[in-house]
């Protein structure tokens, strides 16, 4: 779970959301309900196939500002993505929606993730918020698609012990891993923690961000080349 509640807000959950009263409207900021925001953002993810699994909310003891993350299953499995939200009362921010494998929410004000949106309070607020999402969500489904195929690809293709040692090396080179971490490396592909199946495109890609826990999901560059390798693998071997 991404959010982190340690400057004044309280956890909640969503029947206490809906309890919560909302100031009238006025003619610059006209509030949206805090569980109007989390409603209208899941509507919009399952029309592009997600489903909210998990929520976690929370909200000032005065109920004015608000903050949660909700997390997703999508028709592709291999990837979590979760939804950042925040929302205020008292004109402190506008509402914010953030979105990807990466999200982070804090009522000290910290709010970051893949792809941020955010909305003023006006009275158009509610009717394009479901634009807004589509415009983070859609873009992000094609490029999970895309990344579901790529590891399909992967599961698919053997790889003998030489291939792997190649490939293995060939991370070292691009600077993928370290020195230190090529044995690490060819232990997980010869001995894996976990059951990776055959020795396929798939099992080494998992000895690989394995041994790497950390540094692919800080480092997107990592991934991009740790990907180049192991499709550049996989085609060949095909």
């Amino acid at each position: 779970m991404s959010l982190l509640l340690h400057a004044g807000a309280n956890p909640v959950d969503y029947d206490e959301l809906r309890n919560l009263p909302v100031p009238a409207a006025t003619a610059t900021h006209v509030p949206i309900p805090h569980y109007r925001v989390v409603d209208l953002i899941a509507h919009s993810l399952s029309f592009y196939g997600h489903e909210v699994v998990e929520q976690h909310h929370g909200v000032t003891p005065d109920g004015a500002r608000y903050f949660g993350v909700l997390t997703l299953r999508s028709r592709y499995t291999d990837y979590t993505d979760m939804v950042g939200l925040r929302n205020s009362h008292d004109k402190k921010f506008p509402i914010g929606i953030g979105f990807g494998s990466h999200t982070f929410v804090c009522d000290n004000l910290a709010f970051s993730a893949d792809h941020v949106v955010k909305r003023k309070h006006t009275a158009n607020a509610k009717r394009d918020l479901p634009g807004l999402i589509g415009e983070i969500i859609e873009p992000l489904a094609i490029q999970r698609e895309a990344q579901y195929r790529q590891l399909e690809c992967y599961r698919a293709t053997p790889l003998t012990d030489d291939r792997a040692d190649q490939a293995i090396m060939q991370m070292y080179r691009s600077q993928v891993i370290g020195v230190q971490k090529i044995a690490d490396v060819l232990h997980q592909w010869e001995e894996p923690s976990h059951d990776w199946g055959d020795k396929t495109g798939w099992r080494l890609f998992n000895a690989a961000t394995l041994a790497l826990t950390g540094k692919v999901s800080e480092n997107p560059k990592v991934t991009s080349a740790l990907h180049t390798i192991l499709d550049g693998v996989c085609e060949h071997v095909a």
